[in-house]
């Protein structure tokens, strides 16, 4: 298949895609059906902000704490401030990739494990700042977080308006990071996740251009935290935890590592809808977690998106060996 009829069949894929989630919502009645869509759109964006960051050679534990700053700013500009949802939509995610640029010229300095584990502790100081002070609800949380304000006829009461809106959210974001993998800067991103030292050798400056994932990172779970804030409409610091963005990593894992869009689509809507389906308990669920976090690692590395490839590579290597039997048994048979 060559790349034009690949393109094409990619476009009508995403074309049928796009009209099945536009009319979503007249194909269930089910507000807890919808609710579920609405929380794996929400995971997907979160999934995406990790995998943004693998793609420069980065792996966080980190991108709850950005998530909760979007999620708390969202609601304090409502609630304390008075602003409108729309105003308080893009200034979250611009605090996120703030607050992302601030602790990223330090931490982006160094990659690998100790990267890792500065992430994890900006994340596990985060939701201990949100507890502990009265501004931001202390442990009891933030209530009474307003819907977003009506635009026209349109009235955020039930599940469908969320529901548009997060879709919108997240084709945008989509296209967004799209647009970025397809551009200079995502070609530099991949030179350096491939090899740093090599890439800063032809003049590409790794430390920078992961300075800028970090915080286009950060500011898109930012986007999600102010979008999930007026959703619940509550907060707790617990919701922050590390522990969600150690989902975030299986979000991207699961799908396929090597598949910077699509696969924490697909990771996400597993992870979300089956432990769902499967009426799995909260105190169950972190086992099961860990579970398909070992099984990947040692049985699919590639995430779920490299079994076709897989499947076609042990067939390919079977009929080697079958071709190669062949080949033995005729030369070794007489008469043959």
């Amino acid at each position: 298949m060559n790349r034009a009829a690949s393109i094409k069949k990619r476009t009508a894929g995403f074309t049928i895609l796009l009209i099945v989630l536009v009319f979503l919502p007249f194909l269930t009645r089910s507000a807890y059906q919808m609710h579920l869509v609405i929380m794996t759109c929400i995971n997907i964006m979160l999934g995406l902000s990790f995998a943004l960051l693998y793609g420069t050679g980065l792996l966080s534990i980190g991108v709850a704490a950005f998530w909760g700053i979007g999620a708390y700013t969202s609601a304090l500009l409502v609630v304390k401030l008075g602003l409108t949802f729309w105003a308080a939509l893009p200034l979250s995610g611009l605090m996120a990739a703030f607050v992302a640029f601030a602790c990223g010229l330090v931490v982006v300095r160094i990659a690998g494990v100790t990267f890792l584990i500065q992430t994890m502790v900006i994340n596990m100081i985060l939701p201990e700042v949100f507890g502990h002070f009265e501004f931001f609800g202390s442990w009891a949380g933030m209530l009474g977080i307003p819907a977003p304000d009506p635009i026209g006829p349109v009235q955020f009461i039930g599940k469908t308006p969320f529901y548009y809106l997060i879709l919108i959210l997240l084709l945008l974001n989509i296209i967004g990071f799209w647009a970025l993998y397809s551009s200079r800067v995502g070609k530099a991103w991949r030179s350096i996740r491939l090899n740093a030292h090599l890439a800063e050798s032809l003049g590409i400056n790794p430390y920078r251009y992961r300075l800028l994932a970090f915080m286009i990172s950060g500011g898109s779970a930012g986007i999600a935290g102010s979008f999930y804030a007026h959703y619940f409409q509550t907060l707790e610091p617990t919701m922050f935890s590390a522990f969600k963005s150690i989902d975030a990593q299986i979000f991207a894992i699961l799908g396929g590592l090597n598949y910077f869009l699509i696969g924490p689509a697909i990771g996400a809507a597993i992870m979300t809808c089956v432990p769902e389906i499967l009426r799995v308990g909260k105190e169950i669920e972190p086992i099961i977690t860990g579970g398909v976090l070992v099984f990947l690692v040692i049985f699919l590395p590639a995430g779920i998106l490299s079994l076709p490839g897989r499947i076609g590579l042990v067939r390919s290597g079977r009929g080697r060996r079958g071709a190669g039997k062949q080949k033995m048994t005729t030369r070794t048979t007489p008469g043959v």
